[in-house]
């Protein structure tokens, strides 16, 4: 019998140890930090903007449209980012991202505007699908808790760059908005050979099923488009409310601030939880709960106002880690695919919405726009309970 089989050897997946994984992974979540903090500081200053632009209100969705409608290609950076593999496009996003935001401040048209923010929004869509990749790759069997650890730099992020933004507007002036690309260009050349290398897809692994995976593709998306439209218009839409009744800039900023950063809680929550138990049943919950407190935040004032505003965060965000697990759980065999279509291209979709929604606040309020949300985070919750469990592949060994 032939044993020239046995002369072909493996390479085993490099093992490496607890502390060290979640030490890269923490590295990645700052990264991430950076890439959604610089990418996502419009809202908290978008008043600001329009006022700078003699722009009217009406065009505060077509505005932020242009920032997130770049992501939805998300779906194609995340094909190429499993066939060429490494980790280039993890710094090339977040650069990018950081240095075409100091454009805002210098830009003296919407003309202007409109274009650095789609170069923004692709430069995100570069970013995300590898990162989330890589953050799986770094989670060893706690997918959940590992995918929870680096969406937590993004909340971050998002939440507090929008009031240093604003600080510095108030305080500088728009133009001085440069300094915020300065941590991400110190940054990305000391973590550049700490973050994971992603392999490359093989040219004989198993093919794309796409015809299998349509089906809870489809209400992936749908969900995520709604869960998407209902946390980008309550970004967009609450500094306005909050200006026009009179308040500060840097205060509609703060709405932002609560809502995301205390959304950590959820976000940790939510990924703790999705390696235990149902993710249908989170993610209709969170959504119901979500609906219910976005209402209850539009009809309270004084304290009970940002209480209603931290809980929404909290409920809002418990189902982003869920999301983007089930999307790589679709699409086993290209994972940054999945992330690309449980995030980007549902972000992409979502910036369409927006736009159809940008004429409300000027015809009625951001009131009335806020209140649209209500309903479509409620329909989301209808759709969550359709989608997919865990997938069977529970396969700990990554490629570092």
């Amino acid at each position: 019998m032939s044993h020239s089989s046995s002369s072909v050897v493996t390479k085993p997946p490099v093992s490496i140890d607890t502390s060290t994984r979640y030490a890269r992974l923490g590295s990645l979540s700052w990264l991430h930090f950076l890439n959604d903090g610089s990418a996502n500081y419009l809202p908290g200053i978008l008043p600001a903007v329009l006022i700078a632009l003699h722009a009217s209100v009406s065009l505060a969705g077509t505005v932020m449209s242009a920032l997130l409608i770049g992501q939805a290609l998300q779906v194609a950076s995340g094909w190429l980012a499993d066939r060429m593999g490494g980790r280039t496009f993890i710094i090339v996003g977040v650069l990018g991202s950081s240095l075409a935001a100091i454009f805002i401040g210098f830009a003296s048209s919407l003309w202007a505007l409109l274009p650095t923010l789609v170069v923004i929004g692709l430069c995100n869509a570069l970013f995300h699908p590898q990162a989330l990749a890589a953050a799986r790759s770094l989670s060893g069997n706690r997918h959940g808790l590992g995918m929870s650890i680096f969406l937590i730099g993004g909340e971050i992020g998002r939440g507090v760059w929008p009031i240093l933004a604003s600080l510095l507007v108030v305080h500088w002036g728009i133009r001085q908005l440069w300094l915020l690309a300065i941590p991400a260009a110190l940054s990305t050349p000391l973590l550049w050979r700490y973050l994971p290398q992603q392999p490359r897809r093989h040219p004989d692994a198993r093919p794309i099923a796409w015809r299998q995976h349509l089906g809870p593709m489809s209400l992936l998306i749908g969900f995520s488009t709604l869960r998407s439209l209902t946390m980008v218009g309550a970004v967009t839409f609450l500094p306005l409310l909050w200006v026009q009744r009179g308040h500060s800039l840097v205060e509609g900023a703060s709405l932002i601030t609560v809502l995301l950063v205390v959304g950590i809680i959820g976000n940790i929550g939510g990924g703790h939880f999705a390696d235990r138990l149902s993710r249908r049943l989170i993610m209709f919950g969170a959504c119901m709960a979500s609906a219910l407190l976005l209402a209850l935040f539009l009809l309270s004032s004084g304290l009970w106002l940002w209480l209603w505003l931290s809980l929404l965060g909290i409920a809002l965000y418990a189902t982003l880690p869920l999301g983007i697990l089930i999307g790589q759980d679709i699409f086993p065999e290209n994972r940054s695919l999945g992330s690309g279509l449980a995030m980007g291209f549902s972000n992409g979709l979502a910036a369409v919405l927006l736009a159809a929604f940008s004429l409300i606040p000027a015809l009625h309020s951001p009131h009335t726009a806020l209140w649209i949300m209500v309903v479509t985070v409620a329909l989301a919750a209808l759709i969550g309970l359709a989608l997919p469990e865990r997938h069977p592949d529970t396969a700990t060994s990554e490629t570092i």
